[in-house]
């Protein structure tokens, strides 16, 4: 009798693929994917023939009930959809029409991230005495100084992307080239922030040690994103800020501050900025 092909191993076998190939970050939503599911059946191995359109009804349910978001719950469904597909075309997994149809996998529109004018002028200049508050104070207001810059790229910068008052990096996330003129008040903030970083240390912020590389490189930066987060809402409570904070915020709140102000790009907007 034939061996029943195992969606469990299936999907392991991509996950290594993923890493071999050093997309750590889709790896990562892969395994969080197969971690639920596995959690949800209460199985160390899952048959092709288990995941039906009654077991994701069912996932989904359990998915929401246990306080997921649509989004994440669409994110789990389309990894486990994309696996199942390639079993599918392998021959491993039998064809049903229609088995993702009830299941939502599309895009749960947002709340609105952007931190209101006054709340962000609390939180950027309100007196603190804690320094490890402080350190992230000044963060915040160089993500904003640096025209919203993302915290993964803000981690990532060196002294030598700065040169003659201009800041100038590649994104991590897609390559791009960003160049923009550092507005003369910001220059007090990152001298202080980056007296913070240990001398031996490859960037500018105290954020990532360097010395990791691959998949423990990513995994320090996870680990650092994550404290990062944390630290912001305690900022955010002791200097009053009520609504949810996270690293997109202040990119966002940087968005409608110059959509506030009219300003077509970044660069022109000079000594305007709110920080400074």
């Amino acid at each position: 009798m034939k061996k029943e092909e195992d969606f469990v191993m299936g999907l392991l076998v991509y996950i290594a693929r993923l890493r071999e190939k050093k997309h750590y970050s889709t790896a990562k939503s892969y395994q969080d994917a197969l971690n639920s599911f596995k959690c949800f059946c209460g199985m160390e191995k899952i048959p092709y023939s288990y995941i039906n359109r009654d077991t994701l009804l069912c996932y989904q349910s359990w998915l929401l009930g246990g306080g997921r978001s649509l989004n994440t719950v669409s994110t789990y469904m389309r990894r486990i959809r994309h696996i199942y597909n390639l079993a599918m075309e392998a021959g491993e997994a039998p064809f049903v029409p229609n088995l993702f149809k009830d299941v939502f996998t599309g895009v749960e529109s947002k709340r609105k991230k952007a931190l209101p004018r006054e709340m962000l002028e609390r939180m950027f200049n309100a007196p603190l005495e804690d320094p490890s508050l402080r350190r992230v104070q000044l963060t915040v207001r160089l993500m904003f100084a640096f025209s919203g810059i993302a915290f993964v790229d803000l981690t990532h910068l060196k002294w030598e992307n700065i040169r003659d008052g201009i800041l100038q990096y590649h994104r991590q996330k897609s390559g791009s080239l960003i160049q923009l003129e550092i507005p003369s008040g910001a220059l007090r903030l990152l001298d202080e922030l980056s007296a913070c970083t240990a001398k031996e240390s490859l960037y500018l912020f105290p954020f990532l040690s360097g010395t990791r590389t691959g998949e423990a490189a990513y995994k320090e930066y996870n680990r650092t994103l994550s404290r990062f987060n944390h630290d912001l809402k305690l900022l955010a409570r002791s200097t009053g800020v009520t609504l949810p904070v996270t690293s997109y915020t202040i990119r966002h709140s940087f968005a409608s501050f110059l959509k506030e102000q009219d300003v077509a790009h970044p660069i022109n907007q000079g000594e305007n900025s709110l920080i400074l």
